[in-house]
């Protein structure tokens, strides 16, 4: 199974300078709790971004180009498709990005995690690709209005392959 977990703003974008566009402390719960005791798969600039390096409980795994890379707690591969040869076929994969690994995972993922950001963020340098509704279809949808801790409404969306 290959899912890919993303938070992506009115406009698909993603990030803005390897930064997350918004903090949604229940989006980082989610994630969480989806991907652990799973395998996660990045590009360097997405495993580089993370505060601690490798995130506990799981199997990371980094693409990247550079040959002889080593990251404390990661496996680097120089391919996506190098990376899902290594994974079993019972392994549950989280694609979590940036937008190049997405895009290259989105023509075989078999589903989507996605939290929709009901806003704009002010500066975006990465977007998501495009998701094409012909492909997919939404499978489930829960609705969080603004609180104190979530600046902006948001939804958690599952979307799987037709």
């Amino acid at each position: 199974m290959i899912s890919i977990i993303a938070a992506v703003d009115r406009q698909r974008g993603i990030g803005y300078q390897n930064k997350l566009l918004f903090w949604l402390p229940n989006d980082l719960k989610r994630f969480k709790a989806l991907t652990t005791g799973h395998t996660i798969i990045m590009g360097r600039n997405t495993f580089e971004s993370l505060p601690k390096g490798a995130l506990p409980n799981r199997r990371n795994v980094v693409l990247s180009s550079r040959s002889g890379l080593s990251l404390p707690g990661a496996e680097v591969f120089p391919s996506l498709e190098d990376a899902l040869k290594s994974c079993r076929p019972d392994e549950h994969v989280y694609i979590i990005g940036g937008a190049s690994v997405y895009d290259q995972a989105l023509s075989f993922a078999d589903e989507l995690c996605l939290t929709e950001v009901d806003a704009e963020a002010t500066q975006v340098d990465v977007y998501f690709p495009y998701v094409d509704m012909n492909v997919w279809q939404e499978k489930s949808r829960e609705s969080h209005p603004v609180d104190e801790k979530h600046p902006c409404p948001y939804a958690f969306v599952d979307y799987v392959r037709r």
